[in-house]
C-alpha cells in the first residue's frame, strides 16, 4: 500500500503527468503475468530487440519523468533528464539482472542525475523552508490551491531532504530502500524525514491558521 501524507502532499500539480499511485504501478501492478512479460521484454531488449526496449521505456517513462519533475521543478529539465536516463539505461542494460533491479536502477539514476543538476544551478539557489515567504491565501484539504502550496513547500526543501521525502511518499520506499538508492546511512535518511516533516507540518499549520484568521468575523 502506498504511503500518503495528509492533504495529498505530493499531488495536485497539473504539470507532471497523472501518475497517482506511480510507485504501485512501478512496483506491483503488473501482477504475475505482467511481471513475466516485463522479464521477457528485459531479456529481449538485452539481446538487441528494439521493440522490447521501447516497451520498457513506455512502461517506465511516466514514473521517471514524474520523479525528475518533482526533484527539479522545471519541466524542460525533467524531460531532458528523463531522456538522459533512458539513454543510460540502453547503455547499461546488460548489467540489469531483473525487473526489480531495473526499477531500482532507474530511481537511483534519476535521483543522482537530478542532484547533480541542482548542484550546477548557481543562479537558482535552493532555499531552506524556514526562509520561504508566508503565503496569505486560505486553504482547505479539498482546495486545489492547498495542494499546490504543499507542493511548493516541498519544492523549497534542500535537494537531499527533498529527494528523501519524494522517495518516501511518492515512491513508497522504506528508509532502508531510500538509503540504498541515495547511498546514505539509514539514520541520515530518518533524520531528513523527521526534520522535513516537522517543517512541512509547521508551515501547513501556519497556513491553516492564517486562513482561519481571515475567515473570523
Amino acid at each position: 500500500m502506498q504511503t500518503t501524507l495528509p492533504g495529498a502532499l505530493l499531488a495536485g500539480s497539473s504539470d507532471p503527468p497523472d501518475v497517482s499511485g506511480t510507485s504501485g504501478e512501478w512496483r506491483h501492478s503488473t501482477g504475475a503475468g505482467g511481471a513475466r512479460l516485463e522479464v521477457e521484454q528485459l531479456t529481449r531488449a538485452q539481446n538487441g530487440d528494439r521493440t522490447a526496449f521501447r516497451a520498457l521505456v513506455l512502461a517506465h517513462q511516466a514514473a521517471v519523468y514524474s520523479l525528475a519533475w518533482r526533484l527539479l521543478g522545471v519541466r524542460e529539465d525533467a524531460q531532458e533528464l528523463a531522456q538522459d536516463v533512458f539513454m543510460l539505461m540502453h547503455r547499461y542494460l546488460a548489467d540489469i539482472t531483473s525487473a526489480a533491479h531495473l526499477r531500482f536502477w532507474l530511481r537511483r539514476t534519476v535521483c543522482h542525475r537530478a542532484i547533480d543538476r541542482l548542484r550546477r544551478r548557481p543562479s537558482q539557489p535552493l532555499v531552506s523552508l524556514e526562509t520561504v515567504a508566508e503565503l496569505e491565501a486560505p486553504a482547505t484539504d479539498s482546495d486545489p490551491l492547498w495542494h499546490r502550496h504543499l507542493c511548493q513547500f516541498t519544492a523549497q526543501l534542500p535537494m537531499m531532504p527533498r529527494a528523501v521525502l519524494l522517495l518516501r511518499y511518492q515512491e513508497d520506499l522504506d528508509p532502508a530502500e531510500i538509503a540504498r538508492t541515495l547511498e546514505l546511512p539509514v539514520n541520515t535518511v530518518k533524520s531528513h524525514l523527521k526534520r522535513s516533516l516537522a517543517l512541512l507540518r509547521s508551515r501547513c499549520a501556519e497556513l491553516r491558521n492564517a486562513g482561519n484568521g481571515e475567515r473570523s468575523p
